[in-house]
């Protein structure tokens, strides 16, 4: 997520969902009647979403998996409503969290974004820096407060976290427009958020494919990119893996 401090400038924000390949899902849509504004794609196991966007407001809430002990199994609930409700309600800070297992909720807006993390009963809620800023399963920056992920798993996150950050601050800041192809309008990022020719088995793939010998795989299902700013929202949106001559990109919702 990049973010500058004058207030014109939109920020723009990457969001890859990892997945067992084998849960099923549809690309982005008005999937929720009792939210019939807001876009996102569909989680078809539990009915909510990774990823939700308010075009009206040019507002979004981007939902990860966190770790640490799980809620309660008599009384969980999906975390995937949460990016509805967040957008509703214009925050999640009203609710009882122990229901849900651990989770980091990126929300956006014109004005910047936050973040709030739930694991192990402790919720932290923290505004993001003018900058780059990087939320991966372990918190914001490999910050959270509960280190329960197994190792193996925070070194894989660590080489993403340090490999892409290198990248994306080595290209130009895209100026995206509500208009033009998502090759124009995100320039530098779109080879390196395809993939950055890292095979997807490597520690620091972006786009991974992971078999981790239970009979399941483990991988990239999607990538979406966003610009929210007082004048501007753009929304695109790829399956992964994305086709080596950057076709598959559909821009989903565009407002100038």
């Amino acid at each position: 997520m990049s973010i500058e401090p004058a207030a014109a400038v939109p920020v723009l924000l990457l969001s890859v969902r990892d997945e067992y390949l084998g849960r099923g899902w549809l690309p982005p849509g008005h999937h929720w009647p009792d939210r019939p504004g807001l876009l996102g794609g569909l989680d078809l196991a539990a009915g909510g979403t990774w990823l939700a966007v308010d075009p009206a407001r040019r507002t979004a809430a981007c939902l990860l998996n966190g770790f640490g002990p799980s809620a309660p199994a008599d009384a969980r609930l999906s975390r995937g409503r949460l990016p509805l409700t967040a957008l509703r309600d214009g925050g999640i800070g009203h609710l009882d969290l122990t229901p849900y297992d651990p989770f980091h909720l990126v929300q956006v807006g014109p004005e910047g974004a936050r973040v709030t993390s739930w694991g192990g009963g402790r919720k932290a809620e923290r505004r993001l820096p003018t900058g780059l800023s990087v939320v991966l399963n372990d918190g914001l920056e490999g910050a959270a407060a509960d280190h329960t992920a197994p190792e193996r798993i925070r070194t894989v996150l660590a080489a993403r976290a340090a490999h892409f950050r290198a990248r994306f601050a080595a290209v130009p800041r895209p100026q995206p427009t509500a208009d033009g192809p998502a090759a124009a309008a995100w320039g530098g990022w779109l080879p390196i958020v395809t993939g950055d020719g890292l095979a997807p088995d490597e520690d620091a793939a972006l786009i991974q494919r992971r078999d981790f010998g239970d009979g399941r795989i483990w991988g990239s299902t999607s990538i979406s990119l966003l610009a929210m700013g007082p004048g501007l929202l753009r929304y695109d949106f790829a399956a992964a893996p994305v086709p080596a001559d950057g076709s598959g990109w559909q821009r989903v919702a565009t407002a100038a």
